[in-house]
């Protein structure tokens, strides 16, 4: 997972996660294996952010399975546990819109999740000129 993560992080697409803080964050992630060579192809995460709205963390698939709907299937069960804690709103912050749009996500402004704004977004180095984009899928 952290060499996944490592590659997408590298390339500016991605937050940099320790693997200290991947073993602490481990039983929020949803990983999907290759059965055949039981390798990690992808993986996704959720971060609980206040008690209506949960943060889809660290989506990422291996570039050779890309259009597979790895990752669709990813955020369907990421959704799916959302859900099953009654939080009514999930959301990115991400470069992948039109992914997000095909999963029934809204574009919307990032100034309407404070919580992740003084959670996260205040330790950033491109707190001041952040380019990620917002995304809400209301499950209410």
């Amino acid at each position: 997972m952290h060499e996944l993560i490592a590659h997408y992080a590298e390339r500016g697409i991605m937050l940099p996660r320790s693997r200290e803080a991947l073993a602490r964050q481990l039983a929020s992630f949803v990983v999907a294996v290759e059965e055949a060579s039981d390798r990690l192809v992808g993986c996704g995460s959720l971060c609980q952010l206040g008690s209506d709205l949960v943060e889809i963390r660290s989506l990422g698939v291996s570039e050779d399975f890309k259009g597979r709907g790895i990752g669709s299937r990813i955020v369907e069960i990421l959704e799916c546990e959302a859900r099953s804690k009654q939080i009514p709103k999930l959301m990115a912050l991400t470069y992948e819109v039109l992914f997000f749009k095909r999963n029934g996500f809204e574009v919307v402004e990032k100034e309407i999740f404070p919580e992740k704004v003084w959670r996260d977004c205040v330790h950033c180095k491109k707190q001041h000129c952040c380019d990620e984009i917002a995304v809400l899928k209301r499950l209410d």
